[in-house]
């Protein structure tokens, strides 16, 4: 989950921030991993995730570090299972006769940490200050949907109105969304947390909420010391489906994971999300049955930035000569380790839709992709750049590919290292990417959908690149308005085949979580979008 005004990668949509180098030693055999963590509370268990961007407010989070954190502290209506399986959560249930008028019905008795009850109003309160355009929310887009968007939200001015007319209370329990149009996958789209309520107390002092908030989820809020660590304990009055089985977590800021690695084997960090390349080869050996390799919705990309002096105006052409200048192949055996598939299309395998393209521009060509960058007009100055968080384990790839795109192409590429992930994120807000940024996009639901309207379409949050294309837009409303959520999945598929001769992006590989647990944890695994599933965690 960004168009001119913000950046949506999370988990959440969205941004995956891979971990960097790291250092270790020892064996399966030896005592490394067995828990010796300093000021962590008995039974809580701790994870290497990194400073959040924004404050802890739903829809103004949108990268993966603030995700972990606004999903251990909210429950929406709805979730996935591992398969991608619709969960709910705190709703009893999401009913829809024509797609466009929804009704939901809410589990009674729910409450936020501070002993409010969580009521439609919690909801429809929340939505409209969510997508109010002077609330300036990364994730207001995801709201565009509901009848009267346009009121609280108008593409120039103030808003008209402060709610939308599409969003009306039944009852304590029972709301009802009215569409601008017909949406078949709009209950989908509601498992994504922006979609979370917020209490009365956020509205008092919103600057305050964003630094201590009060949620409705598994876990309650209880310090963030910035840039070192976040803690939850678990809430022991939550009714969900997914109550935590420990007793809190604590969210450990690393600058590398070199240092992260480092203390999961020598037993201070119970869990870290993803091995840095250069230990990737012996992470196996230093942790045995206790890693995690396991496939999930996401997607690596390099994206261009289409305001740049290198893209502006450029023919879509020139970014398939130089998508086929990639060797793919040999990056992901080499640099990676094998830990990743190359991309067949710009979606991944795990959401309803996915399909492999019958293209060429993904598969390396080097000669083709020589005569396809000069024969159609080229790449102005003949060198562009590739923006990357040098926090995130991607100096190597990023390295390797410019390398394969000067040798194929003779387009000088250089990689273009911001220090962190939020100086990443904030030099793509304020559109500053020299020419292309690194664009990670894990599933925030598990449709085909996510992977292209969030990211291409005109008006989308996440749109950094600021691509827009009225073929492209068509395509997607005509996915967004069909009669079934199969013929909503079948037109986003040719709408698919559409961005080949558009080239928003060029698709590298697809993800795989790479990542350890120490020995004093167990119960450890991952959902669909890669993200440990931290309820289930226990302390042995």
């Amino acid at each position: 989950m960004r168009g001119a005004k913000s950046a949506k990668w999370v988990a959440g949509a969205a941004i995956i921030a891979l971990a960097a180098t790291a250092c270790g030693g020892g064996d399966s055999d030896d005592n490394s991993g067995a828990s010796t963590e300093k000021g962590k509370p008995a039974g809580y268990v701790s994870v290497d995730v990194g400073e959040p961007q924004k404050p802890l407010i739903p829809a103004d989070t949108n990268e993966s570090l603030g995700s972990y954190v606004i999903q251990a502290l909210f429950t929406q209506l709805l979730e996935f299972d591992a398969k991608g399986e619709i969960v709910y959560t705190n709703a009893e249930s999401v009913k829809s006769d024509d797609n466009k008028t929804w009704t939901v019905k809410l589990k009674p008795g729910w409450k936020f940490h501070d002993g409010t009850p969580v009521t439609s109003e919690s909801y429809i309160k929340a939505w409209n200050w969510y997508a109010n355009i002077k609330n300036n929310q990364q994730n207001a887009f995801w709201f565009e949907d509901i009848k009267g968007y346009e009121d609280v939200h108008p593409a120039k001015g103030d808003p008209k109105s402060q709610e939308m007319s599409g969003l009306k209370a039944v009852d304590d329990t029972t709301f009802t969304i009215e569409l601008d149009k017909q949406v078949p996958y709009f209950e989908y789209k509601l498992g994504y947390y922006t979609f979370a309520p917020l209490p009365e107390v956020f509205y008092k002092d919103t600057k305050a909420f964003g630094q201590a908030p009060v949620g409705n989820g598994p876990y309650v809020f209880e310090k963030w010391d910035h840039k070192k660590l976040i803690r939850v304990k678990a809430n022991p009055d939550y009714t969900g489906p997914n109550k935590a089985k420990n007793k809190g977590i604590l969210f450990k800021n690393y600058a590398t994971v070199e240092a992260a690695y480092q203390d999961l084997l020598s037993g201070n960090l119970d869990m870290i999300r993803q091995i840095g390349p250069k230990d990737l080869p012996k992470y196996k050996t230093d942790l045995g049955d206790r890693t995690i390799e396991e496939p999930y919705a996401a997607v690596q990309s390099i994206v261009p930035t289409f305001y740049s002096k290198t893209f502006k105006d450029i023919d879509p052409k020139v970014i398939q000569g130089l998508s086929m200048g990639i060797d793919r192949e040999t990056i992901t055996k080499t640099v990676l380790n094998g830990t990743r598939e190359p991309s067949t299309s710009f979606t991944p395998p795990g959401v309803a839709g996915n399909q492999k393209l019958d293209t060429d521009v993904l598969t390396f060509n080097p000669a083709k992709a020589k005569k396809m960058v000069k024969d159609n007009g080229g790449v102005p100055g003949n060198k562009l750049w590739i923006q990357y968080n040098a926090d995130g384990g991607h100096k190597e790839w990023v390295t390797a590919v410019c390398e394969s795109i000067r040798n194929s192409t003779g387009v000088d590429c250089i990689p273009d290292a911001k220090p962190d992930f939020q100086t990443d994120l904030e030099a793509r807000d304020n559109n500053e990417v020299k020419s292309m940024y690194r664009g990670g996009w894990v599933a925030d639901y598990p449709l085909n959908v996510n992977f292209m309207r969030e990211l291409y379409g005109t008006t989308a949050e996440a749109n950094n690149g600021h691509f827009s294309d009225k073929d492209v837009d068509a395509a997607f409303k005509k996915g967004d308005n069909a009669d079934t959520l199969d013929d909503s999945i079948k037109a986003y598929q040719d709408a698919e085949k559409l961005l080949l001769d558009k080239m928003p992006a060029i698709p590298l590989w697809d993800y795989k979580i790479n990542g350890g647990y120490g020995k004093s944890v167990d119960n450890v695994g991952i959902d669909y979008r890669g993200d440990y599933v931290m309820t289930d965690v226990t302390v042995k």
